[in-house]
């Protein structure tokens, strides 16, 4: 079985302590799928305790699908984690199966890639922005030979602070930036200053792929919420905080990763007065709020915070500049000293030269009229996109704006098989089981319109269209 522990005896939680013991066990294979675990009573004469602090270890297992029992007979492990054949050879159908990383589709090549939220590179002002790197080197000739701080640069931050009070008018010194590279350092920061093992975590249901493996390698328990067109169902919402007391809620709450819903200006402020009075943090994960193509988005969750309960994640990767990879944390001091703490173990900094690049670029006159040309390009491309879908039978909600298109596709799809097919045909996409706390979603897919020029818009959707036909007539 392995190391043996012995549990702590000044500890009134043995029973989560053996839990950590079985389930890390169960996690490196040490037990098979449909293999009998241990009696209750070994394991407790094992760990010198009471039977029952090893019966709630594996009721907490059965509740979290990790054990099975048959009557009379034990407790075995829940199956489900087995790849079928030639599946580890196929990084597609081992993310989709086992691994569920979108890293792993990411890898892929593929000549028609809808499995990539970011833009075309074609769509930015590539000339334009070379001229600015030239700047940067002219503005600050050693900016190569020298660090950021670890909280980021203090120019970048006080005009993002300027930016965002302007904006939205609302409070928001330098002092409460965090310059991080990307909103997944960001996350994942957050996720380890902030979670710590059997934490619950609130989590829409779907959402974006890598929240779900970040909050489940801290060890969190994690709980749905439903996400609609319209929104969250408050009630549900309201009844889950009080059932769990959870430790924070992760949103994508405007043009949502992956479905492109918004949530509608009406809750956001009720949803921030719930946080507050459920003690409940929000972690507000704002990727593309310029890529609205009618209107503008409602403000922030952060706009409405007065007690310091939401932390404003604000990335800009996706359509201003992939390749400098700049996000920021907006929070108060309690827990930017932490998050700064967690960030210089991991780096002296997100690099000064990014920052510098970004900071002339994205406030300059220019950058803020492409938004516009942006804005206008991905609404062509969302609509050819949903005009080829039209010869289908698929349904999806057609969003306000950012990078991507849900789609519900027949009950008889079968995923394993749809994207070994899409390969060899050099087609990717996002299953929707990826996006799924619960691993479900089967028949859901998520395909982007913002990587592909027009052309190659049409080509590859008239390919997959064609091939799901032969696959599933």
């Amino acid at each position: 079985m392995g190391k043996h522990i012995t549990p702590n005896a000044n500890s009134d939680k043995l029973f989560e302590q053996i839990y950590d013991f079985l389930l890390e066990r169960i996690k490196r294979g040490e037990w098979k799928a449909n293999e009998k675990l241990p009696s209750v009573r070994a394991l407790a004469t094992e760990f010198t305790v009471h039977r029952l602090t090893v019966f709630k270890a594996y009721q907490l297992l059965k509740q979290n699908n990790m054990v099975y029992v048959k009557d009379k007979s034990g407790y075995y492990v829940q199956p489900g984690n087995e790849l079928p054949p030639g599946a580890q050879q196929d990084p597609i159908i081992s993310a989709y199966v086992y691994d569920s990383h979108l890293s792993e589709i990411h890898q892929v090549q593929a000549s028609y890639q809808f499995s990539k939220a970011l833009l075309d590179p074609n769509l930015l002002p590539n000339r334009y922005l070379s001229d600015y790197v030239k700047r940067v080197f002219d503005l600050y000739p050693k900016v190569l030979g020298t660090y950021s701080t670890t909280q980021g640069d203090l120019e970048l931050r006080e005009a993002l602070s300027h930016y965002f009070t302007e904006r939205y008018r609302c409070e928001l010194s330098s002092q409460d930036i965090l310059i991080t590279s990307g909103s997944q350092e960001a996350i994942d920061l957050l996720a380890r200053v902030l979670v710590r093992p059997r934490d619950v975590v609130l989590l829409e249901r779907p959402t974006y792929s890598p929240a779900i493996d970040v909050f489940q390698r801290q060890g969190a328990e994690i709980v749905p919420i439903e996400i609609t067109p319209y929104g969250y169902c408050l009630e549900q919402v309201e009844e889950l905080m009080q059932k769990y007391k959870p430790r924070l809620f992760y949103m994508n709450p405007t043009f949502q990763n992956p479905t492109g819903y918004t949530v509608p200006a009406e809750q956001r402020k009720r949803l921030v007065d719930m946080a507050a009075e459920h003690q409940c943090l929000l972690i507000e994960d704002d990727s593309n709020p310029d890529i609205y193509f009618e209107k503008a988005p409602p403000a922030p969750f952060f706009t409405y915070d007065t007690a310091g309960y939401v932390i404003y994640i604000r990335s800009f990767s996706k359509y201003i500049a992939p390749g400098l990879s700049i996000a920021m944390v907006a929070c108060r001091p309690g827990i930017m000293n932490y998050l700064l703490k967690a960030k210089s173990l991991s780096d002296s900094g997100t690099p000064l030269l990014n920052q510098k690049i970004f900071l002339h670029y994205f406030f300059s006159e220019r950058m803020q009229q492409h938004l516009e040309k942006l804005r206008i390009a991905l609404a062509i491309r969302k609509e050819i996109m949903e005009e080829e879908l039209s010869a289908t039978s698929w349904q999806w909600s057609s969003p306000a704006g950012g990078f991507n298109l849900w789609i519900q596709l027949p009950e008889s799809t079968i995923m394993d098989r749809l994207l070994a097919s899409s390969r060899e045909q050099s087609i990717t996409f996002v299953p929707g089981s990826i996006c799924d706390p619960l691993r479900d979603m089967n028949t859901r897919i998520r395909m982007s319109y913002s990587y592909l020029n027009e052309q190659q818009l049409r080509e590859g959707l008239r390919r997959f269209i064609s091939l799901y036909s032969e696959l599933f007539p």
